[in-house]
């Protein structure tokens, strides 16, 4: 027993300062500017995301919020410049869900992705869209695959990246539908939509904010887009779920990402801040213009479940094909 025993009132002191003293330092917080590292090259559709947040989440952190993009590696420089910056919360990632749900299982990483990084808020969200040269096979989806049927083997699809959901949503489709597309990875989703505009490869799984542009040009067209409800700037084309395949609903995210050890009150002051900005309508409308929905609300706990259940999926369709990191 000690020899100086603690009165109530001095245990009531004490748990009052251990609780006044998060809350001041999220009154505090940011102390300099903000770092946003982008997973991603300028023009990018992180960057774009990237932009489009910063200036209201700088007003709402009262500090400047830089972009710095950081491309390369499937994302794991943006990664990398994330974990070596000091961890006050100063420095943030915007990226993908595909950086812990995918990319583990693309490229070999020296981290457990689940343990180094920590989803804060959800930016964006989107899903992929199956599009065609003018030219392809079939005026929508049941015409393509019944022309899939008659000629196996004779139909290529890019990617965006091999092993990526626009590398897998064709393995699905593959399997749901009994035929025969052939993958053809790029690196990137420019000169994977430059093929497809060449009709050198007729068909591509790709992002809605970089098809956007060129199927309101006219210089592609869509078949179906992969998220649960039909986009806003597609109303004319169907799910896949509305299709009979319900097997390729997904949704891509953009996400704001800090590591585990952050202050916690530095994390819920982002989170805050973010779910704020994201509310305003003139940022959701910007957003549409991107070719993205704003991000839903989820908390952390939500998304890492999610993380979780997609990154099982993807593993198990690429093991079935064989599919070795590099």
């Amino acid at each position: 027993m000690s020899a100086f025993p603690i009165s109530r009132r001095q245990l009531l002191v004490a748990a009052s300062g251990a609780v006044a003293a998060p809350l001041a330092f999220a009154q505090t917080w940011p102390t300099r500017p903000v770092r946003l590292v982008v997973a991603g090259p300028a023009g990018g559709s992180a960057d774009l995301v990237a932009r489009l947040v910063s200036e209201p989440l700088s007003k709402e952190l009262g500090q400047p919020v830089i972009v710095d993009n950081r491309p390369g590696a499937a994302g794991a420089i943006a990664v990398g410049e994330l974990l070596q910056a000091q961890r006050d919360g100063h420095t943030l990632l915007v990226g993908v869900n595909s950086l812990v749900s995918e990319i583990p299982h693309i490229v070999k990483l020296r981290w457990d992705m689940f343990k180094e990084v920590r989803p804060l808020a959800e930016l964006a969200r989107g899903g992929l869209v199956l599009v065609g040269h003018p030219s392809a096979p079939g005026k929508d989806l049941k015409e393509l695959v019944a022309y899939a049927k008659a000629n196996p083997g004779k139909l290529n699809y890019a990617s965006y990246s091999p092993g990526t959901l626009s590398h897998v949503l064709g393995l699905q489709l593959n399997q749901a539908a009994g035929i025969q597309l052939v993958h053809v990875g790029y690196k990137g989703s420019t000169p994977a939509l430059a093929d497809v505009m060449g009709n050198h490869v007729p068909l591509m799984f790709d992002g809605l904010a970089t098809s956007l542009p060129l199927l309101k040009g006219g210089k592609i067209k869509a078949y179906a887009v992969s998220s649960p409800q039909r986009a806003p700037q597609l109303p004319d084309v169907p799910t896949f779920r509305e299709a009979g395949y319900p097997q390729l609903d997904a949704l891509g995210w953009m996400g704001l990402w800090s590591t585990p050890d952050a202050p916690a009150a530095a994390q819920q002051r982002v989170r805050e801040a973010t779910l704020k900005v994201l509310s305003d309508a003139g940022v959701r409308t910007r957003m549409l213009d991107t070719g993205f929905e704003a991000g839903s609300p989820r908390t952390t706990e939500e998304m890492a479940k999610v993380l979780k259940t997609d990154y099982d999926r993807v593993g198990g369709v690429l093991q079935s094909i064989n599919f070795k990191p590099e």
